[in-house]
């Protein structure tokens, strides 16, 4: 028979998982197993607590407690992602604490039940077979492309206020969803691969013509190369003075980073800027070897030009805007994407008619699609396009 309050005692002893104890799910289950012996009632309160705390994120108690295991950023965890030695204490409390959770997680809703005089109806709860110190350590073994903590789960991120966060609704959109540019693509690839193959990566500029596929590229290649390493982590316009100490914290991971800057552009020289200007120059660090800079721009230049500017407010007018300029010269790559011609155009809007099987003669799709396109045409608009007809052939066969 289970000792519940034995099994409490042995959670709450956690020191090297210990930050667990903070999640909701751990904190009800605790108060569960410590109500043995208590009323009825409360034992059927907490029972339920535990159960809704369970349900809103799974319905399995050992994967649930597995995936706060991968997901928890310990100090055993960053001196394994380190490399650095790991002293003896760290390693016999990590596999004790970790049997200690395999137990929890192996803990039966049948079970609990057995000790509540409830004849009413408590929901049962899920468990798997598992093997938490053989899954645990094979995954250290693995964590340069795996990855730890907040990177062990999720591949897309961003900077918010202070603190690197999983994108709720990642794009989840894929190279070959992508038609045309493929110069333009194998160039960023190809920079891409010698970031995670350890060699010299450059930090990337792609500009051009809105709607062509700038931002898409770069999250299609997050999204393709994630099981290799690859994060990407995009920051706000707003926030560059942060960069610096962002890199300071990545360039110590394992892992291989994207800093994502989308639509960048600016008006006057200011502290962003200086900020921006500072990482890419190295300023008085040397370039992390595993973190690159990919930012995209309707503008070759990313210089807004104002009419104040061509009044001469400023009295070093010229050296101002030239400053501003000069910054896209400090991108080691720089790849541009520009509108495509009509012949471009329909062979973009035939592959994708190809993707999602279309029936439509030839002829017809190009007039229609040089109609819709009367605007300008761009890979956006030929998306816009095919999404239109799939529409009406969903209507005309509802």
């Amino acid at each position: 028979m289970t000792d519940f309050l034995s099994t409490e005692l042995k959670l709450r002893s956690l020191v090297i998982f210990r930050r667990l104890l903070e999640d909701e799910v751990f904190m009800k289950l605790s108060a569960l197993l410590h109500a043995e012996g208590r009323p009825a009632s409360e034992q059927v309160s907490r029972y339920a607590d535990f159960a809704a705390a369970l349900f809103a994120h799974d319905t399995n108690l050992t994967d649930y407690i597995w995936a706060r295991i991968i997901e928890d950023d310990n100090i055993y965890v960053q001196k394994r992602a380190l490399k650095q030695p790991v002293d003896g204490v760290y390693e016999t409390c990590t596999r004790n604490e970790l049997a200690v959770l395999e137990a929890v997680a192996q803990l039966k809703s049948a079970d609990i039940r057995a000790h509540i005089r409830f004849e009413g109806f408590l929901p049962d709860w899920h468990n798997s077979d598992s093997d938490f110190l053989t899954a645990f350590m094979r995954h250290m073994d693995s964590i340069a492309t795996e990855g730890h903590g907040v990177y062990a789960k999720h591949h897309m991120l961003r900077y918010v206020h202070g603190d690197i966060v999983p994108v709720a609704c990642p794009d989840l959109i894929h190279l070959g969803d992508l038609k045309g540019y493929e110069r333009q693509k194998k160039a960023v690839i190809r920079n891409t691969l010698a970031l995670l193959n350890g060699k010299p990566a450059a930090n990337a500029l792609l500009y051009g013509d809105a709607g062509t596929g700038k931002s898409s590229t770069v999250k299609a290649i997050a999204n393709e190369y994630h099981t290799q390493g690859l994060r990407l982590i995009e920051i706000d316009k707003r926030q560059f003075c942060d960069i610096p100490a962002v890199v300071d914290t990545l360039s110590q991971s394992p892992l291989k980073f994207i800093l994502f800057i989308d639509d960048l552009s600016f008006t006057q020289q200011n502290d962003d800027f200086n900020a921006l200007k500072a990482v890419l120059e190295g300023s008085v660090s040397a370039k992390a070897t595993n973190i690159v800079i990919y930012a995209t721009s309707n503008r070759r230049h990313m210089v807004k030009e104002l009419f104040s500017d061509r009044e001469g407010d400023d009295i070093h007018r010229n050296e101002t805007i030239q400053e501003l300029c000069s910054l896209s010269h400090r991108f080691g790559l720089t790849v541009g994407f520009f509108k495509p011609d009509k012949k471009t155009y329909l062979n973009i809007v035939h592959a994708l008619k190809d993707d999602y099987g279309i029936q439509m003669d030839d002829a017809l799709l190009e007039l229609e699609a040089e109609r819709f396109a009367s605007a300008g045409r761009s890979p956006r608009i030929a998306r816009q396009f095919i999404d239109a007809l799939r529409q009406n052939e969903k209507v005309s066969h509802f």
